[in-house]
């Protein structure tokens, strides 16, 4: 038998606010020769898994974690999934890694992520938490710093900060923000990163993460954390936009009031009524909408790209294919059914957005 010790597997855990680019900046980081090896965890928000799909190296060793936001479902649901990758890894059934990169969802809290790579037994043994990467919107961030707790602890935790969209946000705004960043996390790293291009090396030299070493505030946060007992177990199951609804969800951590929903759309969308759906949204209800993201059949396009953050509509990107594994949301694989989802907060509900893109679009809404 051998009993030679396993070698610990290296963690990074990628954060960030809703749409400040963790997944381009994954896809960026995935490229490079230095993370071919990784294996990656992806953790969303909402009824329906999305990002996953938009990560350009999608193969077994890319895994969604579906149970929710990761930091209010029952902690053991992340261990599990790690412990389940490096079982399948040692069997020989997966392509070999030997380093993991676990994306986080937009709103989640990182103390309980972090805490449960310390507390959980198999995590500690197999695995070493080797920093913590943030992405922060230059064009968004400070509003959402002064707005969203998530967002600020996202920050402070961190050992690298990666500003995104620098390219998009003015000398003043830029320099707010970094004040802000400055207050927040004075002994992280920050780099800009336009289109998700980070030299990789930057997130393998983080080194191992030391709470010890980190402000009072985080030292704190993470010791409420071992206070804090494991969300009970509900009854029932299902998405975390259907009102709590997931095993285990501890609502404390983001509040009823944050949703999230999916369109869905059966025919290809005509591109002008497109755009203008999602203009009047933006400009009327945007600060509500704090993320949307999707994959559409845009007639005579084909499969396009679709993110807005907040009243910001980007240009879409026409993708090369439809992503591997699309389902459209529910059908057999191969359909180009268009699926849009929508991270939002009160007074905006599925209804308006709905009929948004039934009036401008005349496409059916599923």
């Amino acid at each position: 038998m051998d009993e030679t010790p396993a070698v610990p597997v290296p963690v990074t855990v990628l954060t960030g606010f809703l749409g400040s680019g963790k997944t381009t900046l994954l896809n960026g980081l995935l490229r490079q020769p230095g993370l071919s090896d990784t294996a990656v965890l992806i953790n969303e928000f909402g009824e329906v898994g999305l990002d996953h799909l938009l990560v350009d190296r999608l193969d077994e060793r890319t895994v969604l974690l579906a149970s929710g936001c990761v930091c209010c479902t029952i902690r053991t649901d992340l261990a599990s999934a790690i412990a389940s990758l490096l079982l399948r890894r040692d069997r020989g059934e997966l392509p070999p890694f030997s380093r993991l990169l676990v994306e986080t969802t937009g709103l989640a809290d990182p103390a309980p992520i972090l805490h449960t790579f310390a507390a959980e037994p198999m995590l500690a043994w197999r695995c070493r938490l080797q920093g913590v990467v943030t992405t922060v919107d230059a064009v968004h961030g400070a509003a959402q710093l002064a707005r969203h707790f998530e967002s600020v602890k996202q920050a402070a935790m961190a050992d690298l900060i990666v500003v995104t969209k620098t390219d998009l946000a003015d000398a003043g705004s830029l320099a707010r923000l970094g004040r802000k960043l400055d207050r927040l996390n004075p002994g992280a790293e920050r780099v800009d990163a336009v289109g998700g291009r980070l030299d990789a090396a930057k997130v393998l030299g983080l080194g191992l993460y030391d709470p010890a070493s980190r402000s009072a505030d985080v030292r704190r946060w993470l010791r409420d954390e071992a206070l804090r007992p494991a969300p009970a177990e509900a009854a029932g199951g299902g998405g975390i936009g259907d009102a709590e609804s997931v095993r285990g969800v501890d609502a404390s951590r983001h509040g009823p009031s944050i949703h999230a929903f999916a369109l869905t759309f059966d025919e290809p969308m005509d591109p002008d009524g497109l755009e203008q759906a999602m203009a009047m949204l933006t400009s009327v209800a945007g600060d509500a909408m704090l993320r949307v993201k999707g994959v559409v059949d845009v007639a005579g396009e084909g499969a396009v790209a679709l993110h807005a953050v907040q009243h910001q509509t980007y240009p879409p990107v026409r993708l090369p294919r439809w992503p591997a594994h699309w389902d459209g949301g529910g059908e057999a694989p191969g359909s180009r059914r268009s699926r849009i989802v929508f991270i939002v907060r009160p007074p905006l509900t599925r209804d308006y957005v709905a009929s948004a893109f039934a009036h401008f679009t005349s496409a059916p809404v599923g």
